[in-house]
């Protein structure tokens, strides 16, 4: 089990912050390389010729350890919400098909769908928040559902974001190639924790950002492309995805066609010094300590929050179904809309969800904070 790494972060002793789900702090390694970074951009004339694409490819390889990928299929990107568009425009939707999305997904996996339905002839499918909390089970019925439109595409979180439930996308992935569609995972909340390798699960699009699991900044995000999607046309037309567009080349356009792999998806303006940087060193960061030895800590501190917080009226899921990292509160009463602030009064952080109260500790928490959150609850919401 990975040990407490708070000595690395700028967290106060009295702050409880069970809040990464929303935003992780910064290491301070990424805090200076950040500030490092600025110093880059202050004097450009200092820079190396080989510095911009020596940390493209760095941020790179690190986005591609992750989640077990060949950086050669790994683009750029600025948000998850950008890679679903590009996948929105590689991707072709048959009329009278159907798109299967989970209920109260994040927007970004669902939205570009819903509004592309009503012009492209399509149906968005909405599998229903299980009551047992089985988010597996249900996806596993949808695309089976008999008498159902052509399953076009599966365009899901891995791990829901309100309720902490955990999919298994192993399944839902052999179950949909089965009914001959297409995978998109937005994996926001499960990059850099649960174990993903793209090369067994093989989806066609996987997205996430940095800026809460892995420890970066806001504005960075990375997708992986499978192969057989990668002979599309970008979201954005520029010359990075050219083959020899150059200003340093006596001819500007010399090779207009596309650059073979997924750095043909890389955004505009990807020339961060700042938070590229930052990126690269957080996931550096996650992938040096594992997957294994971070759900070991992260589920224990969960599992330890689950007993603690028992006889006090809230509910949680079974531990089968929830992630290691994520423990959400439902209050079968309802749960007081001011019960965040109170126990941000106290020094306590979590996030109020959809009507719960979602728990998210990372690699900087530790026991006592465990018996801090469960002390100050019992304190203020009962």
């Amino acid at each position: 089990m990975l040990p407490c790494q708070r000595a690395l972060f700028d967290i106060p002793r009295d702050v409880c912050f069970l809040n990464a789900a929303s935003w992780s702090p910064l290491p301070l390694a990424v805090q200076e390389a950040g500030r490092a970074a600025v110093g880059h951009k202050g004097q450009p004339w200092k820079l190396p010729a080989d510095f911009q694409p020596k940390q493209y490819e760095r941020a790179r390889k690190a986005a591609a350890a992750l989640i077990g990928a060949d950086s050669a299929d790994v683009s750029l990107i600025p948000s998850v919400g950008y890679g679903v568009a590009t996948a929105g425009k590689v991707l072709t939707i048959p009329r009278g098909s159907r798109v299967l999305v989970l209920q109260d997904d994040h927007t970004s996996p669902v939205l570009e769908w819903m509004s592309r339905a009503e012009a492209g002839g399509f149906k968005v499918e909405m599998v229903k928040q299980p009551a047992d909390g089985d988010w597996t089970s249900a996806v596993m019925a949808a695309i089976d559902r008999s008498g159902a439109e052509p399953l076009a595409l599966v365009s899901i979180s891995s791990v829901h974001w309100s309720d902490g439930g955990a999919l298994d996308m192993a399944r839902i992935a052999t179950a949909a190639k089965a009914k001959g569609s297409a995978l998109l995972v937005d994996a926001t909340h499960d990059v850099g924790i649960r174990r993903i390798d793209v090369k067994t699960l093989d989806p066609d699009f996987l997205i996430f950002p940095t800026y809460k699991w892995v420890l970066g900044p806001y504005g960075r995000a990375f997708m992986y492309v499978a192969k057989r999607r990668q002979n599309g046309v970008p979201l954005e037309q520029i010359s990075a995805s050219r083959k020899a567009v150059s200003a340093e080349d006596t001819v500007y356009f010399r090779d207009i066609a596309y650059v073979e792999g997924a750095r043909r998806y890389d955004m505009g303006e990807r020339d961060h010094f700042i938070s590229l940087e930052m990126a690269a060193v957080g996931m550096e960061m996650m992938a040096g300590w594992g997957n294994e030895p971070i759900v070991a800590r992260l589920s224990m501190l969960t599992d330890k929050l689950a007993d603690g917080l028992a006889n006090t009226g809230v509910q949680v899921l079974d531990k089968k179904l929830r992630a290691p990292h994520v423990l959400s509160l439902y209050f079968p009463k309802g749960m007081a809309t001011d019960l965040p602030k109170r126990l941000a009064a106290e020094n306590v952080y979590a996030a109020p969800r959809l009507g719960r109260l979602r728990i998210s500790p990372h690699v900087y928490n530790d026991e006592q904070d465990v018996e801090r959150f469960v002390e100050v609850f019992r304190k203020v919401a009962m």
